[in-house]
């Protein structure tokens, strides 16, 4: 059986520091500190009749040079990115009080008989798309036909009245787009949703925005910051 010294366990860690670096406790890594004691403990024991080489002590010097150079890079790297993220979550924080468009299902009547704007986003020429938009309970209050839209955003205003011209309460209601190609295949939509943005909150790792009516996105789902909406084309 051959036994491996202390010694010799020191002398090959600090020989390849890269190697001791990655194996050391477990896999965890080594910092600066325990390297250079790893050096100084060679130097210590080294044999008095072979004493190491200048080379391979300058060599040796060199390496612990560069990795106290890169985990100050390191350190360096992460205060940027920590900076950054601040200044990242101030700027989404002062978008508070606008009127923000993010990816969701949902339009909002808030009362006053302004109605409601309605966005999606087709993949493709649609020839034929209905709109059903239905109440908290998931009664179809309204059905709308657009027919034929090009692809891209499309927009309108619901009114906010059912299929019988009745004004619906204010609420947050539920939209469901159907968009057909002129084959009858289906064509991929991404809805949107738009409203006031009333708070943004960090306190699960990200920023995740809250909207005056409750609907709530994280801040990747943020599709644009708008004046006032206001949309020209009405509900067919």
């Amino acid at each position: 059986m051959t036994t491996v010294s202390s010694t010799d366990r020191t002398s090959q860690a600090v020989s390849d520091p890269s190697g001791a670096l990655a194996s050391a406790a477990g896999g965890q890594a080594l910092g600066k500190d325990a390297f250079l004691k790893l050096l100084v403990a060679q130097i210590q024991h080294q044999d008095p009749m072979k004493p190491m080489d200048d080379t391979a002590f300058v060599s040796q010097l060199a390496q612990y040079s560069a990795l106290e150079q890169q985990l100050g890079t390191n350190t360096r790297l992460d205060t940027m990115s920590a900076q950054q993220k601040g200044v990242a979550n101030t700027e989404i924080a002062s978008l508070v009080g606008k009127t923000v468009t993010v990816n969701g299902d949902t339009a909002t009547l808030s009362g006053d008989g302004t109605g409601s704007p309605v966005r999606f986003t087709l993949g493709a020429p649609a020839a034929d798309v209905n709109v059903t938009i239905k109440d908290g309970a998931g009664n179809i209050v309204r059905t709308i036909k657009l027919g034929a839209e090009p692809s891209g955003s499309v927009k309108f205003t619901w009114d906010g009245k059912n299929d019988s011209g009745q004004t619906q309460p204010a609420g947050v209601y539920k939209v469901s787009v159907d968009a057909k190609a002129a084959g009858g295949g289906s064509v991929q939509v991404t809805q949107q949703t738009s409203g006031v943005l009333k708070s943004v909150s960090f306190d699960e790792g990200y920023a995740k925005l809250t909207l005056a009516d409750g609907t709530t996105a994280p801040a990747s789902n943020l599709v644009s910051v708008d004046a006032p909406l206001s949309f020209n084309q009405p509900a067919k």
